[in-house]
């Protein structure tokens, strides 16, 4: 009898998501937030996640065996609630609270499981409870997943899980090894989300706009190093400035940030203005490199000896997004591979808790052969759609999609293209995708004022046909998910400047036949029309929104930009001219 792992991700409030393991395959995961269309699905367990997993897999609820949960009990004996204790002594509220009451979250976290289970029909005393403790969740999603019973270094930075924020250890045959743990309020992540929140931007959604800034700033202009001390051994957060609570946050207009008016004292107001402005894009450059700096101190003290012996690195947690410091990670001369687990969001930890789970049972963990775990469509379902919106969109069924969208792309249209399966994670991966023409005049700026409303100096990222990968990218190192930044050979430089980053690097996503096919047809389409085999690719939404599930998202989506066509399946879909009005 098959054992039946269903991974359940949301309990630190956000990012819920679903994953399905049937013995050690993973069959089925998405998040919340796609299929409820709200970002980050805050607040919200991932009910409708669940029940497309069991769906998908064809479970029903009496199968499932065990429910594996990326939050676990702390003991009063563990490091990190005392840690927490004594660097809040300023707060002595919270001191006193995790001592006394410190698994007051994850019983709380069990009461909305328990309502989740019954919503589900998943009987509470039938099913196995897996507390797996967040950071191992995340290490579990990264190693277990992609290196498989191989020795591997293992790197995970997050904000903070129960209490743990960095995670520093090597899997080996299977099994995952803890070297070293910090924990909160010290995390590099939180350090870097406390710089995005006095830049301007929400955490969660501001970090990665303050890491495209930073090659625009100079690093050494402003020095930044008052806000953590490491000392090649033991890392702290300054929470006179940053990671601050209670009395020492800031607060202005009924909120509160993650920082204190000292650091305003000493840095000067939060930006409210343009973040190009000196001081504040020299603060981003500052801070990028602190946060790189701190991690790859962290790796070679901790880490050397395994990657000494294996030259493996695996590396997860939210941090793991940012994919500047991947690059300098695999640049370091002891790195030979660089494993960043494509789904390395909170939501990521459903996949790694249930993953954890099988292997603990016995279970046989089988590699990610693809993060194409979502919901699909069929043509005619795409078509029913069109014809139940209220907006009635033209629509015609093509022979050779993957050649018209080629064709459209050439004639400089953008495109959105709905594809087979979702991508489960934070990239588009050439199913729920908008696709453009890289080599374009203004390309960025049509990108901007049809869809994306992005500032005009962040630039796209392309997706490229694996035969042409090394010329454009300059190794072979693994690239399929767009995780790592990489430079970009001079001729493409100036070729394709729309998807190359101020520093001469790109998040490129290098595609192959057997890793998709019916887009790897786009782009070989697209190269014998144009003679360039590669492709801007972003995501297919609008700004705020999660990326596109369903049919009905895409024209929704679609008819609420200014794209012009739309892909769905084998269905080529545009817009009704608006009558004219006298």
């Amino acid at each position: 009898m098959a054992l039946i792992t269903l991974g359940l991700a949301g309990a630190i409030g956000y990012d819920s998501a679903a994953a399905i393991f049937i013995d050690g395959e993973l069959v089925a995961a998405v998040e919340e937030e796609r299929l409820v269309r709200r970002k980050h699905a805050k607040g919200m367990m991932p009910y409708h996640a669940a029940r497309f997993c069991m769906q998908y897999a064809q479970i029903k609820a009496k199968d499932v065996n065990v429910i594996a949960i990326p939050y676990a009990p702390v003991s009063l004996l563990d490091k990190g609630r005392w840690h927490y204790a004594r660097r809040h002594w300023y707060a002595p509220d919270r001191s006193l609270d995790v001592l006394l009451n410190g698994n007051r979250r994850y019983r709380r976290y069990l009461h909305d499981l328990k309502q989740l289970l019954e919503n589900l029909h998943i009987a509470w005393n039938d099913v196995r409870i897996e507390p797996v403790q967040h950071q191992l969740a995340h290490a579990s999603s990264g190693y277990l997943m992609n290196a498989g019973k191989e020795k591997a270094a293992i790197l995970s930075i997050d904000r903070k899980g129960e209490y743990a924020t960095i995670f520093l250890g090597y899997g080996e045959n299977g099994k995952i090894h803890k070297l070293k743990q910090f924990y909160d309020p010290d995390s590099l992540s939180g350090m870097y989300a406390a710089i995005t929140d006095y830049l301007g931007f929400d955490m969660l959604d501001g970090e990665y706009k303050v890491m495209g800034m930073a090659p625009f700033g100079d690093p050494f202009k402003y020095d930044l190093s008052a806000l953590a001390d490491y000392d090649g051994k033991h890392f702290s957060l300054n929470t006179r400035l940053i990671g601050t609570v209670g009395l020492r946050r800031y607060k202005a207009k009924s909120r509160g940030h993650f920082f204190s008016q000292k650091l305003l004292d000493l840095l000067g107001p939060r930006r409210e203005g343009n973040l190009v402005d000196d001081p504040y894009v020299h603060y981003a450059a500052a801070i990028q490199k602190l946060y790189e700096d701190i991690t790859v101190a962290m790796v070679i003290h901790y880490l050397s000896g395994v990657l000494g012996e294996t030259g493996r690195l695996v590396f997860t947690g939210t941090s793991s997004l940012n994919i500047k410091l991947n690059e300098r990670l695999l640049a370091l001369p002891q790195v030979k591979e660089l494993i960043v687990h494509p789904a390395c969001g909170d939501a990521g930890t459903a996949i790694g808790a249930a993953a954890y789970s099988a292997r603990r049972r016995g279970m046989t963990v089988e590699p990610l052969k693809h993060l194409f775990l979502g919901p699909k469509y069929s043509t005619s379902q795409c078509i029913s759609a069109c014809r139940n919106h209220r907006d009635k969109p033209i629509w015609e069924e093509l022979e050779n999609a993957p050649r018209r969208a080629a064709e459209l792309l050439a004639q400089g249209e953008l495109v959105g293209w709905f594809q087979g399966r979702m991508e489960f994670g934070q990239r588009a991966l050439g199913n729920r995708s908008i696709l453009a023409n890289p080599a374009q005049e203004k390309i960025v700026d049509i990108l901007n004022r049809q869809v994306k409303f992005r500032e005009r100096w962040r630039p796209f990222c392309p997706s490229i046909l694996a035969e042409y990968a090394d010329e454009f990218i300059q190794t072979g190192h693994n690239a399929e998910t767009m995780s790592i930044s990489f430079p970009v050979a001079q001729k493409w430089r100036e070729k394709t400047p729309s998807v190359v980053y101020k520093d001469g690097t790109s998040r490129v996503q290098v595609v192959s036949r057997n890793h998709n096919a019916r887009f790897y047809q786009v782009l070989k389409y697209f190269n014998e029309i144009t003679g360039t085999p590669l492709v801007i690719n972003t995501t297919l939404n609008r700004p705020g929104e999660a990326l596109v599930a369903s049919p009905e998202d895409a024209l929704n989506m679609f008819l609420g930009s200014d794209l012009n066509y739309l892909i769905m399946e084998d269905l080529l879909v545009t817009k009704r001219a608006e009558p004219e009005h006298w």
